[in-house]
């Protein structure tokens, strides 16, 4: 269990989110528990139905809708480097984008960020090509959305120069490089499976803004939002007990909204 340490909580406000909307079976009691959801909008994953029903939980639920654009490509889960054209990538995330925010008018509701997913996510957080990329797909598409990113990495502050909101993100069930980026997938020990180490993990994160990479360094990480992945096997009791003991320490969960 997450104890108090002896100095305050240089966090005391914590956005809790989950990749949903992916074909996971804990959609509906994650979305009871997170504050905010990054929907996948048919890139990877994802068709107007899941979207739409993942909307309307949310909405349901007070919990703040984000779209989760990838590269198209549903074989490998958008889980693969991609060296697409620019405008062609430009203009599958508008669609993907696009797609979400009709649907969510039509439920009542706002899009209000934009989280890349996957492959996506990874090469954009260092690569100013693709960085740019997603900064036109938010001002081509609504520009009130925040971009939620890697914490510290090179997209935050390219994002932050183009004038745009940025949400720094890092994850309780993933494991680290020493340089802040994350383990890669094809590493069988990119994820974290253990509960007690992913809590461990969001304690540091939380309390000490900080976490141990996979060489054993401790990395300073500035985080506003926690991720844990809705698809994984572990996600509903490790998102439960994660909501728990941030309640017990006196942390607000709530999203940059509220």
């Amino acid at each position: 269990m997450l104890k108090p340490s002896s100095t305050s909580l240089a966090s005391p406000r914590i956005d809790l989110n989950a990749d949903l909307g992916e074909g996971g079976q804990y959609d509906e009691a994650i979305l009871k528990i997170v504050s905010s959801a990054n929907i996948a909008c048919g890139g990877h994953t994802g068709n107007a139905h899941s979207m739409r029903t993942a909307i309307r939980l949310a909405h349901t639920n007070q919990v703040a809708i984000g779209a989760h654009p990838s590269f198209v490509d549903r074989e490998n889960f958008g889980r693969c480097v991609q060296h697409s054209l620019p405008e062609r990538l430009f203009e599958q995330l508008c669609e993907q984008v696009d797609a979400l925010i009709q649907i969510a008018a039509q439920e009542g509701c706002v899009v209000q960020h934009l989280k890349p997913h996957g492959a996506l996510y990874n090469q954009a957080a260092n690569d100013a090509e693709l960085g740019a990329i997603l900064i036109r797909v938010i001002q081509h598409c609504q520009p009130q959305m925040r971009l939620v990113a890697l914490a510290g990495s090179a997209l935050v502050t390219q994002a932050r120069a183009a004038g745009m909101q940025v949400i720094q993100e890092a994850f309780a069930d993933r494991r680290y490089n020493s340089d802040g980026s994350l383990r890669a997938r094809t590493f069988p020990d990119a994820c974290i499976e253990d509960d007690a180490e992913a809590i461990k993990q969001t304690f540091n994160l939380v309390q000490h803004q900080q976490l141990q990479s996979i060489s054993g360094e401790a990395v300073a990480i500035h985080a506003e939002t926690l991720c844990v992945h809705g698809d994984g096997v572990h996600a509903l009791h490790l998102l439960e007990s994660i909501r728990t003991q941030l309640l017990q320490l006196g942390v607000t969960i709530a999203s940059p909204d509220q």
